[in-house]
């Protein structure tokens, strides 16, 4: 089974965190966030993957040196212009040789999903593509989707206003496509899959839908990244990681609370970290203050962070506070 992860975006919601590094090669739980994703995928049959880029492929080479991942094979489709998801996803596929039935993932997708599972509703149903969708409590930020009585998707509406829904249900970014959907993605220029490449889908009555009340959050924003690595330590979810990883150095007189510490990180004396991620090769000086927030860089001696996020090359001064802000603030 083969399978195309979208990871071609620029992470722009994510900066300062994303200035150096791609989205998807962020930690959730001490591993990046497309390792766990190709494990997840190798756990529902995909033996190959290919990563549809939207720039340099570097950080990922270098990651997986023996081009593979959990066992899965890596394949690179680097576009040389952007072509949007659908656009990517036909890339990707004419890239690495795609022929037969197989998946798509967004590439900030944290989820407990079984695969095989969408694979099988597909394959029941004689689809042309199948889509995961995730019950939401409030659906009007999102699209939600509409269903038949057979699971066929009978319409997508874009935020409804609150009241007016007639389902929970919103698109969980795993899809399950057949080489039919690909040829009819416009060669050479940005197509959407949501926009254009569904609704042609719909009007043939060829796209099926399977909901399920797995684990599911988009880690694409700040808040929900620091949330998706946070319900690995507070009891959200069934998998659970140690809160400091090996090479990290923490004092014994530092304060840990429902936070997640990375590799070669050092937390000095009487320091306070809470509900926060404190990524590789970070410092927390002595006497700081760190809570709800992400810290890449430097928080100096006795100061105080909350609602946060440090990037690499932010450094906040000792004895300064730093609320509800970016740092370095992205341009």
């Amino acid at each position: 089974m083969r399978a195309v992860v979208l990871v071609g975006g620029f992470g722009t919601r994510m900066r300062p965190l994303t200035n150096h590094v791609p989205k998807s090669m962020l930690p959730v739980g001490h591993e990046p966030m497309i390792s766990r994703l190709v494990g997840r995928l190798v756990e529902g049959g995909v033996t190959d993957v290919t990563l549809a880029l939207g720039f340099k492929a570097e950080p990922f080479l270098e990651a997986f040196l023996d081009g593979h991942c959990h066992g899965a094979r890596l394949h690179y489709a680097v576009e040389s212009e952007p072509l949007d998801t659908a656009g990517a996803i036909r890339f990707a596929a004419e890239h690495s040789g795609i022929d037969d039935t197989f998946v798509v993932v967004n590439g900030d997708i944290i989820t407990d999903l079984d695969v095989s599972m969408l694979l099988a509703v597909h394959r029941a149903a004689g689809a042309e593509g199948t889509i995961h969708l995730t019950p939401v409590e409030d659906p009007s930020s999102f699209g939600i989707v509409e269903l038949d009585g057979d699971g066929r998707v009978e319409r997508f509406v874009e935020k409804p206003p609150a009241g007016t829904m007639t389902s929970n249900l919103i698109n969980a970014g795993t899809y399950v496509l057949e080489p039919s959907v690909v040829e009819r993605i416009a060669p050479g220029r940005p197509v959407s899959l949501e926009r254009e490449v569904f609704p042609d889908l719909v009007e043939r009555r060829t796209l099926f839908a399977a909901a399920t009340d797995d684990y599911w959050i988009d880690a694409g924003r700040p808040e929900l990244y620091l949330r998706a690595n946070l319900d690995l330590v507070n009891g959200q979810r069934s998998e659970r990681v140690d809160p400091v990883a090996p090479g990290a150095t923490v004092d014994p007189s530092a304060t840990i609370n429902l936070s997640l510490i990375g590799p070669g990180v050092v937390v000095e004396e009487r320091a306070s970290v809470t509900e926060s991620v404190v990524l590789a090769g970070a410092s927390i000086g002595r006497g700081a203050t760190v809570e709800r927030s992400i810290v890449m860089g430097r928080v100096g001696p006795d100061a105080v962070v909350s609602d946060a996020v440090v990037g690499a090359d932010g450094d906040v001064p000792a004895g300064t506070t730093l609320a509800d802000a970016r740092l370095p603030a992205p341009g």
